[in-house]
């Protein structure tokens, strides 16, 4: 049995109920909803759910897992190559393009079919893994990480919005943990499948494997029926917006992760690259707000709970990120732990993160509270996160605390998911979902920028690479305190993104 595809997806768009202060122009939109005629929606069942699912799970997982497999092999790619300090650019590399090219492949998928799309989008990355795979240089590795990341933009984006595609609203929250379990799955399996490739093969396949992997899942789409394009959509018309969003991520992205370390915080460089940023990106919107078909989903913005949930998922990301990539180099500096006990101390976040994702769509569309959810968890991650920076680092604590924190930040993404899709609409939502994504990838880059930015001005003479002999020359207490102090910054952006999502309007899926 195969999903419903060659049907329309539901016509009848979910509506707005809006509290009086929501803007007019959410309210209009609940109101155009509420008079148009539904159609009844066709459900899908477990077995069909099963069937669909099983064929976006590889490329959702290639992408989930692709920054986390690198965590535990990067020291062996240095001393291969001998350039220790930039590979940190294995990772930012691939933001940079990912971020990039996430809203064109929601622009195209919208228009063109989402499978066929996905089908590029594998090829693009499998061309970049191979590249990586036969690097001879760090530059030869970091370009092969760039392409890979044109290719990855696709990935999770198109296969999220295919789900959306073929499954009723009010039916994915019923699936919602699978999604969980994949990202779940991603975050703690990368590093241990990194780790057991580093230490019984070599590097390089961690890229090769991907090659008989993206095989198998082009196989698996190719069974799921071709979707449903939409010829009228804008597709990418817009060149100018492309380079000018390009070149605003990319100095951002440059900024934040070489302040501090190719060159000084404060100096003409990094005054240079922000103040950029700043001017570009200020153009760029300007240049967006007058097209009819902008490539940046602009438009999207003028919807007061897609404006709140951006924010949110940015704030929530960076939290996210600089936990799972920090919190064990805290246990391993700071308390001295090994590598597989401060692996294992990542579990209670984990476990927090997936419980929390699954439960707060259910209870939020049974009670009818769905948009107050992201606001609780990032209350909750404001706990945890303060907990962390206050209490005593006993095994228990600390196990307690992220928990806590693991518990906050799951809900945001699949909530606010929800949130923007509805809005925006089906003829909308490889946009939508593709604005999600972005704002997910950015954040994650903010994040991880932004911690080590930290972490390189508390300790001016660390180098992030040698922190474990570092453990050994510095005080303890100093370190604890360099991480604390990151805990609680980590709190005031949860804090943020919290008093953000409280002005969510109230969001009816049906």
């Amino acid at each position: 049995m195969t999903p419903p595809a060659h049907s329309p997806p539901p016509p009848a768009e979910p509506s707005a109920e809006a509290a009086p202060e929501v803007a007019s122009e959410v309210a209009s939109e609940a109101k155009a909803a509420a008079k148009a005629p539904r159609a009844e929606v066709e459900q899908v069942s477990r077995r069909q759910f099963l069937h669909l699912f099983g064929a976006v799970l590889l490329p959702m997982f290639m992408a989930a897992s692709d920054q986390t497999l690198l965590a535990t092999s990067t020291p062996i790619i240095a001393a291969e190559f001998g350039q220790l300090h930039d590979t940190a650019w294995l990772v930012t590399a691939y933001l940079l393009t990912n971020a990039i090219m996430i809203p064109v492949y929601g622009r195209l998928g919208d228009r063109y079919g989402r499978r066929e799309v996905l089908f590029i989008g594998m090829g693009i990355f499998v061309l970049g893994g191979i590249v990586c795979a036969a690097a001879q240089s760090m530059g030869w590795l970091i370009a092969g990480r760039a392409l890979q990341g044109l290719g990855g933009g696709g990935l999770m984006t198109l296969s999220q919005a295919m789900i959306a595609e073929l499954v009723p609203p009010s039916q994915r929250v019923r699936f919602q943990g699978y999604f969980a379990i994949v990202f779940t799955s991603a975050n703690i399996l990368g590093p241990v499948i990194g780790g057991f490739t580093v230490a019984h093969a070599s590097w390089r396949w961690l890229f090769a494997a991907q090659v008989p992997l993206a095989l198998f899942a082009s196989w698996r789409l190719s069974k799921l029926p071709r979707g449903r394009a939409h010829p009228d959509s804008p597709g990418v018309s817009d060149v100018a917006g492309l380079v000018m969003f390009s070149v605003t991520i990319a100095m951002l992205l440059f900024g934040l992760s070489s302040a501090g370390h190719r060159f000084a915080w404060l100096s003409l460089w990094t005054a240079i690259l922000f103040a950029g940023t700043a001017l570009v990106g200020t153009i760029l919107l300007r240049h967006e707000r007058r097209l009819a078909a902008p490539f940046f989903p602009v438009e999207l913005f003028k919807l007061r709970p897609i404006r709140i949930s951006v924010f949110t998922v940015i704030c929530n990301s960076a939290c996210r990120t600089a936990i799972i990539f920090y919190f064990p180099l805290y246990l391993q500096v700071g308390l001295h732990m090994g590598a597989g006990p401060a692996g294992a101390m990542l579990l209670p976040i984990m476990a927090g993160m997936l419980a929390a994702q699954q439960a707060s769509t259910r209870v939020g569309m049974r009670m009818g509270k769905l948009h107050l959810m992201p606001a609780v968890g990032q209350a909750v991650a404001v706990v945890g996160l303060i907990g962390l920076a206050l209490s005593p680092p006993t095994k228990a604590l600390l196990m307690t605390f992220g928990c806590i924190v693991g518990i906050g930040l799951g809900p945001a993404m699949p909530c606010t998911q929800f949130i923007v899709q509805s809005v925006a609409g089906p003829a909308r939502l490889g946009a939508s979902t593709a604005l999600t994504m972005l704002s997910r990838t950015t954040g994650s880059a903010l994040g991880a920028a932004a911690a080590g930015a930290l972490i390189y001005g508390l300790l001016p003479d660390l180098n992030i690479h040698d922190l474990v002999d570092a453990s050994e020359t510095l005080a303890g207490e100093e370190i604890l305190r360099v991480f604390h102090i990151q805990f609680a910054s980590l709190a005031l952006v949860a804090a943020a993104a919290m008093i953000n999502a409280l002005g969510m309007p109230k969001v009816r899926i049906q």
